[in-house]
């Protein structure tokens, strides 16, 4: 593989506008519009795929002025890494088996069943490629279970890296979490742990690895656990229930994957943004789902992406939202759409009550991407559930539940966490690139982005008390306390971008955004705190362990933005 060195140097883009540019161009669209040597205009009128090709073939005719390292071959700059991964390099792509249809399995209390990571071979835009799969499936097993279970996860590490299988959201018992160096040591190629899951709240939560997520995640290694509640008549009727797992794949120019970074993750800055959408694995304009008028349909949505945030909706179809990370909302809601951060669940409830199709759509305010239909037949539904539908439930018993902690609501911050980076040699004023919502829907600094190297970027959670960063501090709380924690985005940072926060082990509720409290709370343990925003987060601290927490940015996690807390006995 040829390379080029170029001579080392800032890059700097232009913000001026250029001449018959739309009075309504933000600066974001401008300075893309002028990296890419096109209209403002033009690139509104490109479609996402020719508008990530573009990006693509842009980075691979990228000036010297920039200085980088670039891959003649693919287009794109390693970051300086000559050497990329991609899985199952050492075996021919015919041995590996074909990918299997996603299992839905129902587990009760003290079942067991095998969980293994396996190299497959998968098709993804017409191409055959090597990638990972639990049990040969991507997404791994949907796997039921009720609410109060127990079952055993037998895992025997099939793929040729390390790996462990992380339960994520379930406030299981410690020495299960599935953190390397933590809870358990890596998982060896042909090696076996034992994984004993107990699930004590309803909801919808997944499962993937703690090593290298940038690389095993974004290779197919995600499943679904669907926890039912206690109580039958916790939701609404429905006809139909289905799970919805949102990713994306960067793919070069010939229709590959874009290697991985051998040692560490590449796309360190804004993390691996993907040119190719994913429901379930597959393309996303392939999701179709088939449904009779008047049916009501339960989607339990997961974002596995690696570093996008989606915002989805159906086509018109009216949406009630009734859940999230760990059960239901005090009270459902009517939605237009749902914003979904990396690692978040949601499940709505959405009425197709007029036949013809429904566009599944992610719509941010920089592009739209089609996510699949749903077809509504002119057959009326077997049973018709339009008028439970209409109606907006309150739950009396996840309001109990939570009234225990209403006291505790306005008690003084315990911890304050600022998320921040540092970067090396960078121009300050240039790296702010983030529409008003404080979101960035894209990689608007492509060649920026794919340049930068672990040693130029360091993602950093900050204790706001001490003053030490990621692994350098340690919460400590008491079993059964109520913890308070502020999490701040610092905007003024040399790159302020969102973050969506994961915390192992524990649930908590989002009290309030920016000062605004929170009027519907629902259990979570996956906050989105966009540029700029502060978050109020207060937390259960129930179940005793050495847990993590982290940004859920796979390339911001791997690149250290990461923490522990301890809650002893």
């Amino acid at each position: 593989m040829k390379k080029i060195l170029l001579s080392l140097s800032v890059l700097t883009l232009s913000a001026c506008a250029q001449s018959g540019t739309p009075s309504d161009a933000g600066t974001g669209e401008i300075r893309m519009a002028e990296m890419m040597g096109i209209s403002v205009e033009e690139l509104r009128s490109q479609t996402p795929e020719e508008h990530m090709q573009m990006m693509l073939k842009k980075n691979g005719t990228m000036n010297q002025e920039h200085g980088m390292m670039m891959d003649e071959e693919d287009g794109m700059m390693m970051g300086g890494d000559e050497s990329g991964f991609l899985p199952g390099e050492q075996v021919r792509l015919e041995s590996l088996p074909k990918r299997k249809t996603t299992e839905h399995i129902t587990m009760s209390d003290g079942d067991t069943m095998e969980l293994n990571p396996t190299l497959i071979r998968s098709t993804v835009n017409g191409r055959e490629v090597a990638m990972y799969g639990y049990n040969g499936q991507i997404p791994g097993p949907t796997i039921k279970v009720p609410q109060g279970a127990t079952i055993t996860l037998i895992t025997t590490n099939k793929i040729d890296m390390n790996t462990t299988v992380h339960s994520h959201g379930i406030r299981l018992e410690n020495a299960n979490d599935g953190v390397p160096g933590v809870t358990q040591e890596t998982i060896l190629p042909n090696g076996t742990f034992r994984y004993e899951i107990r699930f004590p709240d309803e909801g919808v939560y997944w499962y993937h690895p703690h090593v290298r997520e940038d690389i095993q995640q974004d290779m197919g290694l995600y499943g679904n656990y669907i926890v039912t509640p206690a109580n039958e008549d916790a939701y609404a009727p429905v006809n139909k229930e289905e799970v919805l797992v949102l990713d994306d794949i960067l793919l070069n120019s010939e229709g590959a994957p874009v290697a991985y970074g051998k040692e560490n993750a590449n796309f360190p800055l804004m993390g691996r943004f993907g040119n190719f959408m994913l429901i379930n694995g597959q393309s996303a304009k392939n999701y179709s789902l088939q449904v009779q008028q008047g049916s009501v349909v339960r989607f339990y949505i997961t974002n596995v992406a690696s570093t996008r945030t989606f915002r989805m909706n159906f086509g018109g179809a009216q949406m009630k939202l009734v859940g999230s990370d760990v059960g239901r909302y005090e009270k459902e809601q009517w939605v237009k759409d749902i914003t979904i951060a990396p690692s978040e669940r949601y499940i709505v409830d959405v009425l197709f009550d007029n036949p013809g199709t429904y566009s599944l759509s992610h719509i941010s305010p920089l592009a739209t991407y089609n996510l699949g239909t749903v077809s509504v037949d002119e057959t009326p539904a077997a049973f018709m559930y339009m008028e439970e539908f209409g109606v907006l439930r309150s739950h009396s018993d996840v309001i109990a539940d939570m009234d225990e902690y209403r006291p505790f609501f306005d008690k003084a911050v315990d911890k304050t966490l600022r998320l921040d980076i540092e970067m090396g040699g960078m121009n300050h004023s240039m790296m702010m690139e983030h529409t008003n919502d404080g979101i960035e829907w894209e990689d608007s600094m492509p060649q920026m982005n794919a340049m930068m190297t672990g040693d130029q970027v360091k993602w950093k959670l900050v204790d706001e008390q001490s003053g030490k960063e990621n692994m350098d501090f340690l919460w400590k709380f008491k079993t059964g306390d109520i913890a308070k924690v502020r999490i701040i985005n610092d905007k003024n940072s040399p790159h302020p971008m969102q973050h969506p926060i994961h915390f192992h082990g524990q649930r908590f509720l989002v009290l309030s955004m920016d000062g605004v409290p929170n009027n519907n709370l629902v259990w979570k343990d996956t906050v989105l705190v966009p540029t700029g925003s502060t978050a109020d987060l207060l937390f259960d601290m129930s179940n005793p362990g050495n847990w993590m927490f982290h940004c859920h940015i796979a390339e911001h996690l791997t690149n250290g933005m990461m923490g522990m807390f301890q809650v002893s006995d």
